[in-house]
């Protein structure tokens, strides 16, 4: 189990960090469901007292909250890092496709745990308001892209978004690490499968 030393939010017992408490939060709410997942079962898998995990976080909100915002935040970064490239908005678009990818391959277990939220909660309607946010700048990208002449226009960029999105996020029902397919391979392959559809026919 991880030492690493606590760093930034409340000091934890030595021997465990904040890092290796969300690691296991998050497989158990994947695994078990957010709601059906107490802090009974984290004490039990951590192998700690439910007190000396409430050195670290207020409770299991702040885990799934802290969690969803590490997947979407990654996701962001993804769209902010294309901002300023000096590059056609269908490149930008398929260069955000490819870095979405990359996020769910190394963040999977967090990824997965975001898609599975239903707006049950503050946390989780935040975190549903912000994935909404993320679909409306990808389908202002779509409809920039479709401007330009570099993807096609006869279908609605919302709906273009939303089917590769959720090409990309199927990846978390089936991609395997050791499956054999690195992540670079499954953004190029997915990629050229998406966009080969979406690109204007000549």
């Amino acid at each position: 189990m991880s030492t690493t030393p606590v760093t930034g939010g409340r000091r934890g017992r030595p021997g465990y960090d904040r890092a290796t408490l969300l690691d296991v939060a998050v497989a158990a709410f994947n695994e078990r469901g957010y709601d059906g997942t107490g802090m009974e079962e984290l004490s039990r898998r951590l192998g700690i007292t439910k007190s000396a995990i409430y050195h670290h976080v207020s409770g299991k909100e702040e885990l799934l909250e802290l969690a969803v915002n590490r997947a979407l935040d990654a996701l962001f970064a993804v769209l902010d890092a294309e901002l300023d490239r000096p590059v056609t908005a269908t490149e930008r678009l398929e260069r955000t496709v490819r870095g979405a990818v990359r996020v769910l391959v190394d963040e999977q277990p967090y990824v997965t745990l975001l898609l599975r939220v239903r707006g049950n909660s503050a946390v989780e309607r935040r975190a549903l308001e912000r994935r909404r946010e993320f679909d409306h700048r990808v389908a202002e990208l779509v409809a920039r892209a479709a401007a330009e002449g570099g993807v096609r226009d006869d279908v609605p960029p919302g709906f273009a978004g939303r089917v590769l999105f959720g090409a990309v996020n199927s990846l978390t029902e089936w991609y395997r690490p050791d499956g054999g397919m690195t992540r670079d391979a499954v953004a190029d392959g997915l990629a050229r499968l998406l966009f080969e559809g979406l690109r204007r026919p000549s």
